[in-house]
């Protein structure tokens, strides 16, 4: 009987860490903080590893073309911001979560460059005017669009908002 008792406690004690490792992912809303730029997933989207915690970062203001659903430009995004920030230790500006538990914040690079932004002058996004009301980015897109820089090389791009719509399909 005290076998058994041993063996439980034996258990209880290698599930604790394991327990308080999940229990334990930091809150970084409104924070600011620097983590290492560990997976690029697109051109929005990225992980990065904080105190050893991965962490994914959503890119505030800005929205790339679909990767997975093989938009024009999904693949060339996510190469732009691997260029820009991938390996690196980037400063994070934490701003809020979605609904997918992704940290929506602002990055900046060891060149100093502010990531969100630099993706919308190469022409690998556009301003998510939905979720963002700074005119900054909607400058910075005018610019991109007038200079026919990366996907606005494109006579018709489709925003990724309108890409992700389900396709009706005819009968």
């Amino acid at each position: 009987m005290w076998m058994g008792k041993i063996t439980v406690f034996i258990f209880w004690l290698w599930a604790q860490p394991l327990y308080y490792v999940e229990a334990s992912e930091p809150n970084l809303k409104n924070k600011t903080f620097s983590a290492k730029v560990i997976r690029i997933m697109d051109g929005d989207t990225m992980e990065v590893l904080y105190q050893k915690t991965p962490i994914k970062i959503r890119l505030a203001h800005i929205d790339c073309p679909e990767k997975r659903r093989s938009q024009p430009y999904g693949n060339n995004a996510k190469i732009a911001l691997s260029n820009l920030c991938f390996g690196q230790q980037v400063t994070v500006y934490g701003e809020k979560y979605d609904r997918y538990k992704r940290l929506i914040a602002v990055v900046a690079n060891h060149k100093k460059q502010i990531v969100n932004q630099e993706m919308i002058k190469q022409g690998m996004a556009w301003h998510f005017k939905k979720y963002s009301k700074d005119q900054l980015y909607a400058h910075l897109e005018t610019i991109a669009r007038k200079n026919k820089v990366g996907l606005w090389q494109d006579a018709h791009p489709v925003a990724p908002w309108e890409w992700r719509k389900p396709k009706n399909k005819l009968l």
